[in-house]
């Protein structure tokens, strides 16, 4: 089943070396990058706002747990989001993800 996973890396990391990593390790069919995302969330104790990079990862339900591992060690956050979402998507569209990350 294809799914999404979101997550969101600085304003300055280099999402697109990591986004050609998870393409090239088929961990991923397709990475957008959606730069410039206003992001307000609660660190430490104290609400903070920050400019971070929005990363869309489409990849198969089974390869999940091998994309965490991977995602995770090359995030630069102490605490990465990881949000995965089921999608309907196109019989054509599903099949070319479940094919990408073979």
């Amino acid at each position: 089943m294809p799914v999404l996973v979101l997550t969101t890396v600085g304003a300055d990391f280099d999402a697109r070396a990591l986004a050609h990593a998870l393409v090239e390790a088929r961990l991923a069919a397709c990475v957008n990058i959606v730069p410039a995302i206003h992001s307000v969330y609660r660190w430490e104790g104290r609400v903070t706002d920050d400019t971070e990079q929005l990363l869309i990862i489409k990849t198969s339900e089974s390869r999940v747990e091998e994309l965490r591992t991977e995602l995770l060690a090359r995030h630069p956050y102490e605490v990465p989001e990881f949000v995965v979402m089921k999608i309907e998507t196109s019989e054509a569209y599903g099949a070319w993800i479940l094919e990408s990350v073979r």
